[in-house]
């Protein structure tokens, strides 16, 4: 039953993801990009990582996309303002094809390795104490550098939008 959950997590987690990629419309990507965080949060929990799984359901598809949502609300992105791009669809499936023969390299790799009891979870894994040293010692400066990308692209949205209104007012 958990290989069947975890296949099938797996599978709207990429589906989420296509979407994402295919759809056109921002709104409808960031739809995709819900069911991929959900069926990543899924997949946690299937991991018995609880606080990753509290931690995706809260803070990524709760505060996250809908901040997301709400800035794309607010940028009220018509389909005219999309810009245009006619070779999206030769870039994706480029995109599919250099991924493609990686990934087989990869689970190539993966199945090549000793079989392990992947059923024990290390002691502590998923856990507050844990993910805290790591990301406060380890990850530290990765940490900060997100933040402030996330910063720079929030703030380069609201430019945007004030863009926006000034050419709506001339």
């Amino acid at each position: 039953m958990i290989d069947f959950m975890f296949v099938a997590l797996g599978f709207f987690a990429i589906t989420g993801a296509i979407a994402m990629l295919l759809y056109k419309s921002p709104i409808y990507a960031a739809l995709g990009l819900l069911i991929s965080v959900l069926s990543i949060g899924g997949l946690f929990a299937l991991l018995s990582a609880s606080f990753m799984f509290m931690v995706q359901l809260i803070v990524y598809a709760g505060a996250i996309l809908t901040l997301l949502l709400f800035i794309l609300m607010y940028l009220n992105i018509n389909e005219e303002d999309l810009p245009k791009e006619p070779n999206r669809n030769f870039l994706i499936g480029l995109g599919i094809a250099i991924m493609v023969p990686i990934n087989a390299l990869i689970l190539d790799a993966v199945s090549k390795l000793p079989a392990a009891d992947m059923s024990v979870v290390a002691e502590g894994f998923g856990g507050i104490k844990e993910l805290g040293l790591k990301l406060f010692t380890e990850w530290l400066v990765p940490f900060e550098l997100i933040s402030i990308l996330l910063l720079v692209a929030l703030v380069g949205a609201i430019v945007l939008a004030k863009k926006k209104d000034r050419k709506e007012l001339n």
